[in-house]
């Protein structure tokens, strides 16, 4: 999946530019980042810089940002944890909208007395799994170990240990500039194996509701450490990495297929196939986009050639080449 928009070049607009980074100060609170290399915050620690990286902490504030930017028509990307994104090394020509600050994990009540969880999308996985835990609440241990946000995890449709984000989800609240907000019953949303399509067109998830049942606390402790040691043990946590690259095909776990093919350790520039897990890429240090993604486009002929199986990347690219 790849973003490749671009803010229109300033020429004799130098002062509405002007007038647009101050605005965005202003409505991020100071909290607004300009020209800033995004390798300082993807995980796998490569991208050129964004135009702008702000990072609202108020719900207004955010539909303030959209509707700023949808009038001057400057493209804009809202991220969680900057878990699963290569951005291209020319960088982003646009505004990145970093949900971070949009961190609220709750629990409320649902229909017949039912407990339900509510997370703003910034929220992370992490703290989720951790609250539903000490409430002695079952259904998000699946998500242990997953580093990225609620609202990520909504987009990608995240999943492990035969369960997706779609098997707890109740319910969507999504915003679309100029900062109107919708409400949405899982039962009207559309999910696909690491995908959903959102039914608002330039929406950004606000916040997920999830169905969670009561369980011995114990019982989920354990669980979740069973979930978070098998992670640790197979998956390359001491490097630098943007989680699976490629999506599983069906009845064959790309982590095989790559291992099958001979390509565990494989390694352009500081971009390396992952030698404890076939389906990561991992940053050994220094690498740059072009290095990453030309793995990837390696891995792939390879696996095809070898294995005659055409892997789908799982990963976002945003941005653009140098």
């Amino acid at each position: 999946m790849e973003d490749r928009r671009g803010i229109p070049e300033e020429g004799g607009g130098k002062g509405m530019m002007k007038e647009v980074r101050e605005e965005l100060i202003r409505l991020a609170e100071g909290q607004a980042l300009f020209d800033e290399p995004l390798g300082k915050h993807t995980s796998m620690g490569v991208g050129g810089p964004a135009w702008a990286v702000v990072f609202p902490n108020r719900r207004e504030r955010l539909g303030e940002i959209l509707a700023l930017l949808k009038e001057r028509e400057i493209p804009a990307l809202p991220v969680g944890n900057w878990t699963n994104i290569i951005a291209r090394d020319g960088g982003y020509r646009g505004v990145i909208i970093c949900l971070q600050r949009l961190c609220e994990v709750r629990m409320i009540s649902g229909p017949a007395g039912a407990t339900l969880l509510e997370a703003e999308a910034g929220a992370s996985l992490t703290a989720l799994v951790n609250l539903s835990a000490a409430a002695g609440l079952s259904g998000m241990e699946f998500c242990a170990g997953i580093p990225g946000s609620v609202g990520g995890a909504v987009m990608m449709n995240a999943g492990a240990y035969g369960r997706e984000i779609k098997d707890v989800l109740e319910e969507l609240v999504i915003m679309e500039p100029p900062g109107r907000t919708s409400s949405w019953p899982r039962e009207r949303l559309q999910f696909f194996y690491r995908r959903f399509v959102s039914p608002v067109e330039e929406g950004v998830i606000l916040s997920a509701t999830f169905h969670v049942e009561t369980a011995n606390r114990e019982e989920i402790r354990r669980r979740i450490e069973e979930i978070r040691n098998t992670r640790r043990e197979k998956h390359p946590l001491e490097y630098r990495s943007a989680g699976s690259v490629f999506k599983n095909p069906p009845g064959h776990p790309a982590g095989r297929l790559i291992d099958e093919a001979g390509l565990k350790g494989l390694r352009i520039g500081g971009a390396q196939v992952s030698e404890k897990h076939g389906n990561f890429i991992v940053n050994r240090g220094g690498a740059t986009a072009s290095d990453v993604l030309s793995l990837i486009e390696m891995v792939r002929e390879q696996v095809f050639r070898k294995r005659g199986v055409r892997l789908e990347t799982e990963i976002i690219v945003i941005g653009e080449d140098s």
